[in-house]
């Protein structure tokens, strides 16, 4: 078997269970990764030197192919109700024949790390057959220096492998498709899928799993830390803002998906940002659109133009969900050590298409946890086949399809550390104002920056508030800068009474979703639920 690069060879190929490949391709450096993708028809270098990529059929994650196995490890403490079983047999007989399917085959293996607090991080082992994919994950994780390399010790493995298809029957699975994982092993069978961000996700889950047993709360956030080391969380769903609010150049960038909070302050996960670029402009995210014209950045399903390669970032014909894929450092004031202290500021983020929620609310801690395990947001016609008006989506701590364990572990969590380190929350509406989806227009991004700016500084919760009638929280009466009739939602309809009757209809929406968590949280919480009466006064 040829071998490239730097490896542990005490610690090599082996380890994975992985032999008979005609090559193995170890931590490539961007350049010689980029060229063999082009080499190997992967992909093309657009206008700017990105690298630009397709991934086939599959445009996202496939979250109903994803499977745990349950073992000893995983069956009293996994959420079967949010999370599918695999038998440890169909498991082995998987990897059996992953091991199989990849001899004979040149593998690209990059040694990295997901945590960057070393008292908490995964030093992890990704196996991929595509050599961009190697570039993603490499720009994704955290990178170990290379003089380390020659002692790496996994304590995860991935083995991504596109071109295995896997049978039902016989693996215990869906479709073709697979994702699975063993927690007791950390190893991880990626088959069928050549969406890159199924592997970033797949650490993401296990750290998920691992990390409350030892008091630290895994999050679905993004992160920043001003230059006095007041840091803040954002919490968020696709779409919500959250990697274009964080990306400050006021503040320093901690991360923009993933990061843990443990007893020395909040730290990320990874070692890159995996951004939307559907309609990304220079003008209004000029750190984002700056690393799309980065040799090493990987762009997915962007439409370039044939003749220029100049990416189109208003084409959505491929997907909504194109992304680009870059590390940290592209970010001019992003941190080089990917931590900081206990939060200052937690918002939450919602896209609400109901026009119904206010710009801008203050939360008690008892609000925060059930906003959180809501985890709130909507749906916008045409975004996908049969959404024809807004519809709620609710996914629980921000992340549900990356959750292995309770919603209720994690909430439990995340408020005895809000109380412990009196933390501020915020409830933030990017989403519509003064009419629903298509009546309404977007919450203008200048008002979100000023709100966030005014509370993250500490001067908005100095003002005057009110108690909003359906949701029970504290919005600001008026703000500096901010027309003031947008903080008060109901007095940007035309219609008062359609905005009424949107408002209880969303309000209904909430307690219904609840019903799954009220027994297992305390009468703080539950109060805190929105209230239906005087929703429809």
């Amino acid at each position: 078997m040829k071998q490239t690069g730097i490896w542990n060879s005490a610690k090599g190929i082996e380890t994975t269970g992985l032999s008979g490949l005609a090559a193995a391709h170890w931590n490539l450096s961007e350049a010689e990764l980029v060229e063999l993708a082009v080499l190997r028809g992967e992909g093309q270098i657009a206008s700017g030197g990105a690298l630009s990529v397709e991934t086939g059929a599959f445009t996202g994650r496939s979250p109903q192919d994803k499977f745990v196995v349950r073992d000893a490890t995983t069956d009293r403490s996994v959420w079967w109700g949010n999370n599918k079983s695999m038998s440890p047999a169909h498991f082995e007989t998987l990897y059996a024949d992953f091991i199989e399917h990849a001899k004979g085959r040149e593998l690209f293996i990059q040694d990295l790390v997901g945590g960057a607090d070393a008292a908490h991080s995964l030093p992890t082992r990704v196996v991929t057959e595509y050599a961009w994919h190697s570039l993603f994950i490499r720009n994704l994780l955290i990178r170990p220096l290379r003089e380390d390399l020659p002692d790496f010790e996994p304590s995860m493995t991935i083995i991504d492998l596109p071109s295995f298809k896997a049978d039902p029957e016989r693996h215990g699975c869906r479709t073709s498709t697979v994702v699975a994982c063993d927690f007791t092993r950390r190893i991880v069978l990626i088959g069928g899928t050549e969406y890159a961000g199924e592997m970033k996700k797949s650490v993401f889950t296990l750290l998920n799993f691992l990390l409350p047993a030892d008091g630290v709360m895994p999050m679905h956030c993004s992160a920043n830390v001003s230059a006095a080391g007041e840091s803040a969380l954002f919490f968020g769903l696709s779409g919500t803002g959250k990697t274009t609010l964080s990306a400050d150049p006021n503040r320093i960038l901690i991360g923009d998906d993933e990061h843990g909070w443990g007893p020395a302050g909040i730290f990320n996960f990874e070692g890159g940002c995996y951004a939307k670029t559907i309609r990304l402009s220079r003008e209004a995210e000029p750190e984002i659109f700056a690393t799309t014209e980065r040799f090493g950045t990987v762009l997915e399903n962007v439409v370039l133009d044939p003749q220029t390669r100049v990416p189109d970032f208003n084409d959505g014909s491929k997907t909504e969900n194109t992304r680009c894929a870059y590390p940290l450092h592209y970010i001019p004031n992003a941190s080089p050590t990917g931590r900081a202290g206990h939060p200052k500021n937690i918002v939450m983020l919602t896209a609400d298409a109901f026009g119904v929620m206010p710009p801008i609310a203050k939360l008690t801690p008892a609000q925060a946890m059930y906003h959180f395990l809501s985890g709130y947001t909507a749906k916008v016609a045409g975004t996908e086949r049969g959404v024809t008006e807004p519809q709620a989506t609710f996914s629980t701590c921000f992340g549900a399809p990356f959750m292995p364990r309770h919603p209720s572990e994690y909430g439990e969590l995340l408020k005895q550390l809000i109380h412990e380190h009196d933390v501020d929350c915020w409830l933030v509406n990017t989403g519509w104002t003064g009419g629903a989806y298509g009546e309404g227009r977007r919450m203008p991004i200048k008002v979100t920056r000023a709100l966030l700016t005014a509370a993250l500084d500490g001067s908005l919760k100095k003002g005057k508030f009110y108690t909003d009638r359906s949701f029970g929280f504290a919005v600001p009466t008026d703000v500096p800068g901010v027309e003031p009739h947008i903080l008060h939602p109901r007095k940007t309809w035309r219609d008062k009474l359609a905005y009424d009757a949107q408002a209880s209809k969303l309000v209904g929406m909430f307690v219904k979703n609840f019903e799954q968590y009220e027994a297992y949280v305390d009468g703080d919480v539950r109060s805190a639920a929105p209230d239906l009466r005087s929703a429809a006064e």
